[in-house]
């Protein structure tokens, strides 16, 4: 179980689920189809990709929190968003990027109600998703609106 690998399966579905207008409902399903899915000739099986992952690593993830963390957000979205507003300075979140809103509203839901992770974790976390997948900006962005967040709790 990867969960820093299912934390980035997790921003990127959460992005598409942004992007698509999607319910988590059938990013889910294509999830579970591509993670239990009948195995397939062993060639072809590992030429296959799921967002960015090889089919075969799948099994490699946590889909409980995957499932949990998209479901949670599409629930608690506009508490985790308004939790998220109090930390913006001079910014509204309709104004961040998709892939920026994705990592904050990961990171807060985590927060929130993910009582057994540790909030530095998430932090570094997401900050490695941001240097990852974002501008350049975005890391020390990222760490200041969640590091504020956690001191003023």
């Amino acid at each position: 179980m990867n969960r820093k690998k299912s934390r980035e399966l997790t921003m990127k579905l959460l992005f598409q689920m942004t992007i698509n207008k999607e319910k988590s409902s059938n990013i889910i399903m294509s999830l579970k189809e591509n993670a239990v899915g009948e195995e397939k000739n062993s060639a072809e099986y590992n030429q296959e990709e799921f967002y960015g992952e090889k089919i075969s690593d799948l099994k490699d993830l946590d889909t409980q929190y995957i499932i949990r963390v998209l479901k949670g957000i599409e629930e608690n979205k506009n508490t985790i968003d308004k939790e998220i507003e109090k930390y913006l300075r001079k910014w509204k979140l309709d104004r961040l990027s998709k892939v920026d809103v994705a990592i904050l509203r990961i990171c807060t839901y985590e927060f929130l109600y993910e009582n057994s992770i540790p909030e530095k974790v998430s932090i570094n976390e997401a900050i490695e998703l941001a240097k990852k997948y974002s501008s350049d900006k975005s890391a020390s962005f990222i760490n200041g609106v969640l590091g504020n967040m956690i001191r003023e709790k």
